[in-house]
């Protein structure tokens, strides 16, 4: 596809005996990105999919019992249409947990394309249902051949519900966020902690918290990490604030989780867990980070370089069921968000998708496709040639 060309030919006019000039300019519209819908490999749940350098698409997904299933991982080279052979990311069998969505592993991607994966250890571990739930890290081998022994990473701050991610740099660091109770009980006190790596994931430091205690954490809602190519460490979590103030909030951290600047994204005021789940990506020389409020989907922009975040654009259209938002921008800026409809505790629901221009204007109508599983959600990958792909 083609840019379409608009071209203003140069005139002169005579008015009241002055003369103008335009010009003559060209202005260029951007192509119609492509939108492809690809169904989770291996009949799995919850994709969880990065690109990196080299334009090799990386995705760990669920698989199995959702109170109890393994994580794989698969890979595929550009121009590729087949994924490489599952390779399974926990050591100990049916040690995951999938209940609930928001509570799926997540990845990262590190220095020489190493990956990490974090989640909830299923019911049935050592530390399941009647004891701290455990958080498992583990990360790929030196050959790229097999996920290493999976380990606990939790020292002090157990109470684990609803939120954990990983986030790693081009520099050996690794970052391993979730959120636990406080000193004081109740989600109000929770607190968001963070371990982190500075040899690649061998090693973790004890945990500490980063987020103000006055703010909380919703106890089971979802959080992501995220480090930009600057290095900018960004946590987004929904806070829980006097227990009503369930406020979409970010953490930003310009020197490495040292410190931590705090903005809210999206505030709501609600006397209840929504169960819902953030987004974050960089694309089109700006980070992207998606959140639900009240069953609408919402995503802002963030400029890396100065920090500078844009106002909320939302997903066109009646706001009812909308939940679990993923994007992606490509390198002229377009933007597409996707998102599940009428999902909700032990039921399926469909896709719904919605391509933005650099500004945040709509481009099209949005689209819409069946088949989300029960504790589904979508994932957005861009590739070189600007189109976009959603698993789900």
């Amino acid at each position: 596809m083609t840019f379409r060309r608009v071209t203003l030919f140069a005139f002169v006019a005579a008015v009241s005996g002055t003369v103008f000039l335009l010009h003559s300019r060209t202005v260029t519209t951007p192509p119609i990105p492509e939108i492809r819908l690809l169904r989770t490999p291996n009949k799995g749940i919850q994709p969880q999919v990065v690109v990196d350098s080299e334009g090799m698409l990386h995705m760990i997904y669920f698989r199995g019992d959702a109170s109890a299933g393994d994580i794989e991982y698969v890979r595929r080279a550009p121009g590729e249409k087949v994924f490489s052979s599952p390779i399974r990311v926990n050591s100990r069998l049916r040690s995951a947990l999938a209940v609930g969505t928001v509570r799926g592993p997540q990845m990262a991607l590190g220095r020489e394309g190493r990956i990490y994966v974090v989640w909830f250890g299923s019911q049935k571990e050592p530390g399941g249902r009647n004891d701290p739930a455990p958080l498992f890290f583990s990360r790929l081998n030196d050959s790229g051949t097999a996920f290493e022994p999976q380990r606990n990473l939790i020292q002090y701050a157990n109470g684990l519900d609803g939120g954990l991610s990983v986030a790693a740099d081009s520099r050996g660091n690794v970052f391993v966020v979730w959120h636990a109770r406080g000193d004081v009980p109740g989600e109000a006190h929770r607190r968001v902690y963070v371990a982190r790596s500075t040899d690649d994931g061998r090693h973790f430091a004890r945990e500490v918290p980063i987020s103000p205690a006055s703010l909380g954490a919703c106890g089971c809602c979802g959080m992501r990490a995220f480090v930009d190519h600057r290095g900018t460490l960004y946590v987004l979590y929904r806070a829980a604030a006097e227990g009503i103030h369930r406020d979409i909030t970010l953490l930003l951290s310009p020197d490495q989780g040292q410190s931590f600047r705090v903005e809210r994204l999206g505030p709501w005021n609600l006397n209840a867990c929504p169960m819902s789940t953030e987004y974050l990506s960089e694309g089109g020389r700006k980070v992207l980070a998606a959140w639900e409020t009240a069953g609408q989907v919402y995503f802002t922009t963030i400029d890396p370089r100065s920090q500078r975040i844009s106002s909320a654009f939302s997903a066109p259209g009646a706001a009812e069921g909308r939940k679990h938002p993923a994007l992606a921008a490509n390198s002229r800026g377009q933007v597409l968000l996707a998102w599940t409809e009428g999902t909700s505790w032990e039921k399926g629901g469909a896709l719904g998708w919605q391509l933005f221009d650099a500004a945040g204007r709509p481009i099209l109508p949005p689209g819409h496709a069946s088949g989300v599983p029960v504790w589904g959600l979508p994932s957005v990958f861009g590739d070189r040639q600007g189109n976009f792909t959603i698993v789900y």
